[in-house]
């Protein structure tokens, strides 16, 4: 609304209509003077070459029309014209003088596309072939007479498949130049746990094996026995779950025969359960390390054990004690317990293993030695401490006899 004020005096119609156009001349801005009309021209419009459609209906004559199939009587639309482009000197007309205008001569000509390259064809992947097991080939009438070595542990976590895995792998990588060939057995035939510490498959051909050992040879035992890093040999446990009486004495007694043959170590890692052939292998066994920690319940089945043994007259002198996670050096009162504990169970405490920690669990997970895992743990270190003492010893046994 405008804020102009009314003049005194009567009120006239006329002079309200002269002032609203007063009013609209303020506020609009003055339109253009209109240009005095030109002479029409028209338009140049760049002419298309006809096309040769055949002879035009205006042409024609009625009859010719009627002929034709045209007939002018009815009423035909007037199709739109379609757009033309402009022509060339319109576009120069229209464009800005300061811009220079490029010449005919000098514009560049548009890039010619190269034909495009034909795509590539896929293949189809190729589907991974399934890796071929490496049969182990044993030689015939082989007579090594190797060593053989048992390892119990006395209660469930004390390490004992951990420390037998780790000593056959660190005895066959102890000599370069000339290493000995080393055999790892598990016959803890329910829950063996060697192929997952070293990550290994679990064959039906073990379970073949330990079906018929009856008529097992140098060929059968080679394709049971799995090859580990192209160093030591190795026959899990089965697949599946199998009895403790599965196997009898005299099949386990060929076992080792066999295997003894034709390899300088074998480590075996026994159930922690005694069974039937229990006696065989305590018997057959060179050396029986027995695996327990500074707890009531390894203390207890120590006892136990020894009672067992030495009611039957078995060799208990063949025992060898492992204390696994001892106290530290500086631990003083741990020190004297484990004293307490062996003088109280009438054993000798003959290696004391300290705790490994958690690399040792995350070695095991991985399916790898600790030499390999972590080969500056201290519990590696002490293993391979262990097994080069036991190599020396045979390597002298060996040269004596």
């Amino acid at each position: 609304m405008s804020n102009r004020t009314q003049p005194d005096g009567p009120h006239d119609p006329a002079g309200d209509d002269m002032d609203d156009i007063d009013w609209l001349n303020d506020e609009v801005p003055e339109a253009p003077k209109a240009r005095a009309p030109k002479a029409e021209i028209e338009p140049q419009v760049a002419e298309e070459p006809a096309q040769d459609t055949g002879p035009a209906t205006a042409d024609l004559s009625v009859d010719d029309r009627l002929e034709d199939g045209t007939d002018d009587n009815l009423p035909v639309a007037d199709a739109p014209e379609a757009a033309e482009p402009p022509a060339p000197e319109a576009a120069v007309a229209d464009a800005d003088p300061s811009e220079p205008v490029p010449d005919e001569a000098t514009t560049p000509e548009p890039p010619q596309q190269e034909p495009a390259a034909e795509a590539p064809v896929s293949e189809a992947p190729e589907t991974e072939e399934p890796a071929i097991e490496k049969k182990v080939k044993l030689r015939k009438g082989a007579t090594r007479d190797g060593v053989l070595i048992a390892v119990q542990g006395l209660a469930g976590g004390v390490g004992a498949t951990t420390f037998a895995t780790n000593l056959a792998w660190e005895l066959a990588i102890i000599d370069k130049a000339n290493p000995p060939k080393v055999c790892l057995l598990d016959l803890d035939l329910q829950f063996g746990s060697v192929a997952t510490y070293l990550d290994l498959p679990r064959r039906e051909a073990v379970f073949e094996l330990l079906s018929d050992i009856e008529s097992m040879d140098e060929d059968s035992f080679g394709q049971a026995l799995m090859e580990y890093e192209e160093k030591m040999q190795v026959l899990t446990a089965p697949a599946d779950v199998l009895p403790l009486d599965f196997l009898q004495p005299q099949d386990i007694e060929k076992l080792f025969e066999t295997a003894a043959a034709h390899f300088d170590y074998v480590i075996i890692d026994m159930p922690a359960t005694l069974v039937q052939w229990s006696e065989t292998i305590l018997n057959m066994a060179h050396v029986y390390f027995a695996m327990l920690e500074i707890d009531m319940r390894s203390a207890q089945n120590a006892l136990r054990l020894k009672r067992a043994l030495q009611s039957e007259d078995l060799p208990f002198e063949k025992l060898r004690f492992l204390l696994n996670r001892a106290p530290k050096f500086t631990d003083l009162t741990g020190k004297s317990r484990v004293k307490r504990m062996a003088e109280s169970l009438g054993i000798a405490m003959d290696v004391q293993f300290p705790d490994g920690g958690k690399p040792v669990v995350q070695a095991c997970d991985h399916g790898l030695p600790l030499a390999a895992a972590a080969g500056k743990n201290p519990l590696r270190r002490e293993i391979a401490k262990l097994a080069k003492s036991l190599h020396e010893i045979g390597k002298d046994d060996a040269e004596a006899a």
